[in-house]
């Protein structure tokens, strides 16, 4: 595949990052979690569920995408993005 002119040569994807930052929420919500309910402190325990909860939610986001693999990635012809259209002023 022939590069645009406008990318990274080396540019990679920070999905793994973002998947093991994901995972590593799981964990220690859901540790911190059990640790305050163990405790006596409910509150707590739900909004620490709460927390590994969402970070489930974007580990399974981010391995949908890794599975996808790469998009489709448009020829030199169309541009970046649209370009700005000119607001005439009155």
């Amino acid at each position: 595949m022939r590069r645009g002119g406008s990318e990274p040569v080396q540019a990679r994807s920070p999905l793994r990052l973002r998947l093991g930052l994901a995972l590593l929420g799981v964990g220690c919500g859901t540790a911190a979690a059990v640790g305050f309910a163990l405790a006596g402190r409910p509150g707590r325990a739900a909004v620490l569920a709460a927390v590994a909860a969402l970070a489930a939610v974007d580990a399974v986001v981010v391995l949908r995408r890794i599975r996808q693999g790469a998009r489709y990635q448009p020829g030199r012809e169309v541009p970046p993005y649209r370009p700005a259209e000119r607001k005439r002023w009155r």
